[in-house]
């Protein structure tokens, strides 16, 4: 007879039903890895972003999961704006949320700290009624609004990142589900012109867009990675320090994904897209860097029981770091004088930011 505990196997040999092993041995064992995992997982909570996203996960995953309940858990302050707008369109509502935490330098006081925007990507948290529970496609807003939590905790405690961050997302629990190749994905109420025109703000100097992106074939391994650089139109190259930010906070080679001309064109021209991840770059001249959430296989965005919070937790905590580095100077997203170079080599590209010559 064996017995197997957490990743240990305890043996029991019968002999005339006499037991080798002592039962009080076995609950000893049993109580000490009981004791050892309660540690660990305190620890992770303590020391890293698991216990915002745990928390943020049970508020967002819920049939009434809304941008108000976010808004009162977050705790908005006389210093931290925190803005919900509901927008109904479709026959469906989907809630708003814009979180203002303000630098040490930043532009809120009259500093001259740069602002970074910290974007969640997503059609929607759920697909209700057709599937129940959170949907895959909603780690975007779980990321965002962790990243949040955890800077307005900070923010309390006196730590206070030197730029603004500016966090920007959407809430609606019961979007519809598209077909999409290779799988399905979520749609939204809204249009994207909308969501651009509620999440991408002017004030954004530099913008993290994360999103799920499981919906594929040419992003393989679980975790996140992250895209090159995109400012009006142009496809630039990765970004050094975001790599060198990656490889800290992973202690791993980093994973850059790969992004074709369609995929940063506006949604509605007919052209494939990866998924919605670099479409506000279509809406600021300010640099875009995608942040994926990734798995080895191709996973549909409207499938339940598919988020990681441990991935969910490492994207987070990545875009926590480079709002540090950013707010800096520590950080760039690309080379200025290089973007002014090949402008002036190759003209100006913001063509495709628009829906092109059809779209007129």
């Amino acid at each position: 007879m064996i017995a197997k505990v957490n990743d240990f196997s305890l043996y029991f040999v019968q002999n005339d039903g006499v037991n080798l092993v002592c039962e009080q041995t076995l609950l000893g064992v049993m109580s000490f890895i009981m004791f050892y995992n309660y540690l660990y997982i305190t620890y992770l909570m303590e020391d890293v972003m698991l216990k915002q996203v745990m928390e943020m996960y049970e508020l967002l995953d819920k049939p009434n999961a809304s941008g108000f309940e976010v808004k009162e858990f977050l705790g908005c302050t006389d210093q931290i704006e925190i803005q919900v707008e509901s927008v109904a369109a479709n026959g469906g509502s989907t809630d708003f949320i814009e979180v203002i935490i303000p630098g040490s330098h930043g532009k809120q006081t009259g500093g001259d700290a740069p602002t970074i925007g910290l974007l969640g990507r997503l059609g929607g948290l759920g697909a209700r009624p057709e599937v129940t529970g959170f949907v895959s496609d909603g780690d975007g807003a779980l990321a965002a609004l962790s990243v949040a939590s955890k800077l307005i905790t900070m923010y309390k405690n006196g730590d206070r990142l030197r730029g603004d961050v500016i966090v920007t997302t959407h809430i609606c629990p019961d979007a519809p589900s598209i077909d999409h190749h290779p799988v399905r994905f979520m749609g939204s109420y809204v249009d994207m012109d909308t969501m651009n025109r509620l999440e991408v703000l002017d004030e954004m100097d530099a913008i993290l867009s994360v999103d799920t992106t499981k919906g594929n074939r040419i992003i393989n391994n679980n975790g996140f990675a992250i895209s090159n650089t995109v400012k009006e139109g142009y496809i630039l190259k990765v970004s050094d320090d975001l790599l060198d930010v990656m490889m800290r906070t992973t202690g791993k080679l980093p994973y850059v994904f790969p992004l074709s001309q369609q995929d940063i064109t506006p949604y509605g021209n007919g052209l494939y897209h990866i998924n919605s991840i670099l479409q506000p770059n279509t809406a600021t001249k300010s640099p875009v860097v995608g942040v994926a959430i990734t798995t080895q296989a191709v996973v549909p965005g409207c499938a339940t029981g598919a988020t990681n919070l441990m991935d969910v937790e490492g994207a987070a905590r990545f875009m926590l770091e480079v709002a540090k580095d950013f707010g800096q100077g520590k950080c760039h997203f690309y080379d200025s004088e290089e973007f002014d170079l090949i402008k002036a080599l190759y003209g100006d590209m913001s063509r495709f930011q628009t829906k092109g010559e059809q779209g007129r």
